[in-house]
C-alpha cells in the first residue's frame, strides 16, 4: 500500500490488526488511513461497556486509562498497515509510554471517541505519535504515545 491511499477498515478487518478481543478491543471502526502517516478511527462508547458498572455508577464517565488504550490501540493498526504485516501470535505492541497527557472533557454512554494519531517518529524500534481523542470535534484527551512491537516471549520459547 502505497503512502497517498487511504482506506476504511471495519472490526473484522481491525481484529486481524489487533490481538485485543472484548472487553478491551477500543476500535470500533477505522475512518481514514495514511499508511507512514496518520489514521483516524473510532469508538462507540455506550452505556454496556462493563467499565460502566463502577466508574461511575450515578455519572458515566469512560477511564482515561482506556481513552489513552484506545489511541494506543490506533497506533498499532497505523504501525501493523506501515510495516505492511498482520501480526501474529509471535507479534506484542507494548505501550512504553505517554507525555503530555492532558484530559480536557468526560467521555460518557452515547459518546462517539474520535481518535486522531499521526507518526512523529520511529527510532530504534520505538515508534513516537502525536494522539488526540475527540468527541463532537471537542478533545476529550490527548498526547504524545510511545510503543514498540516484539516478538513474544512465550512464543519465542516453544
Amino acid at each position: 500500500m502505497t503512502t497517498t491511499e487511504k482506506r476504511t477498515l471495519g472490526i473484522t478487518e481491525i481484529k486481524e490488526y489487533l490481538p485485543h478481543r472484548y472487553p478491551l478491543l477500543l476500535v470500533d471502526r477505522v475512518l481514514d488511513v495514511e499508511v507512514g502517516k496518520r489514521i483516524t478511527a473510532i469508538k462507540n462508547v455506550t452505556v454496556n461497556e462493563e467499565f460502566f458498572n463502577g466508574h461511575f455508577p450515578h455519572q458515566p464517565v469512560m477511564p482515561g486509562v482506556l481513552m489513552i488504550e484506545a489511541m494506543a490501540q490506533t497506533a498499532a493498526i497505523l504501525s501493523f498497515m506501515t510495516m505492511d504485516v498482520k501480526p501474529d501470535e509471535n507479534s506484542v505492541v507494548y505501550f512504553v509510554g505517554i507525555d503530555n497527557a492532558r484530559f480536557k472533557r468526560p467521555v460518557g454512554p452515547g459518546d462517539q471517541l474520535v481518535m486522531d494519531v499521526e507518526i512523529l517518529r520511529v527510532s530504534r524500534g520505538i515508534w513516537k505519535y502525536k494522539a488526540t481523542a475527540s468527541v463532537d470535534g471537542k478533545v476529550a484527551v490527548e498526547g504524545e504515545l510511545m510503543c514498540t512491537i516484539r516478538a513474544n516471549e512465550k512464543a519465542a520459547e516453544q
